[in-house]
């Protein structure tokens, strides 16, 4: 895969829906009155990384290490716990992790774009089985730091994993597990805002994630077929 200027690859399509969906998390970071430069570098770099990753470039990873170190600090200062820990300990390697795997999988006639995995049998067991200690042993940490939204805070550790171990392996169901975990962020942050009107931007941020993250699966799914074509 070349690492070139993604949003050169960006059709006109895409080029509204990050105008949009960045429009909608910089505004709604400027109404609450409260302007976190993290929040808002988090916010602005996470719709960015998700329209190149619905395209199957490489930068998205890379933007997604970053967005997921700034998201940690954000869900540190609200005692979130299981978001700081889950995304500084296993998205943002995860991620480090994928950067490696989509730069060794081109797809041979767009080095560009990522060649489609679909999971094997083997893989699909592990991944089960890999969430399962994942859950188990998060929900133990995060029980013990008396963690706010308990049962949304343990979920979310499942379907990110889910997410980012679909990921690393290319499949495009990758989109269907962050599409999940964006519907249990938007409640978990919901229940923040009910508390501190500040982290509104969050509950717009994973809403815009969730519709760039279905637009993904779309783009993902198209691809996939395309590249099927072309290897039949």
């Amino acid at each position: 895969m070349v690492l070139m200027n993604p949003f050169r690859e960006l059709t006109k399509k895409e080029w509204v829906l990050w105008i949009i969906s960045f429009v909608i998390v910089t505004v709604s970071n400027i109404m609450t009155g409260d302007v976190s430069l993290i929040k808002l570098a988090a916010t602005d770099i996470g719709v960015t990384a998700l329209i190149f990753i619905a395209k199957g470039n490489v930068w998205g990873q890379i933007l997604v290490v970053i967005f997921s170190i700034l998201y940690a600090i954000t869900s540190y200062d609200f005692r979130y716990y299981g978001e700081m820990i889950t995304y500084l300990g296993m998205t943002a390697p995860i991620a480090v992790m994928s950067i490696v795997s989509w730069l060794r999988h081109p797809y041979e006639e767009d080095r560009n774009v990522v060649e489609i995995n679909t999971l094997s049998v083997k893989q699909t067991v592990c991944m089960w089985v890999l969430a399962t200690v994942a859950t188990a042993l998060f929900g133990v940490i995060l029980t013990a730091l008396d963690t706010p939204n308990l049962f949304f805070s343990i979920v979310s550790v499942t379907t990110s994993f889910l997410a980012s171990y679909m990921m690393l392996f290319r499949s495009s169901w990758y989109a269907v597990a962050y599409a999940a975990n964006d519907m249990v962020l938007i409640i978990l942050w919901i229940l923040a805002t009910v508390e501190n009107f500040a982290y509104l931007p969050m509950i717009l941020c994973f809403a815009t994630f969730l519709v760039n993250d279905l637009y993904g699966f779309i783009s993902w799914k198209l691809r996939e077929q395309k590249q099927a074509r072309a290897a039949g």
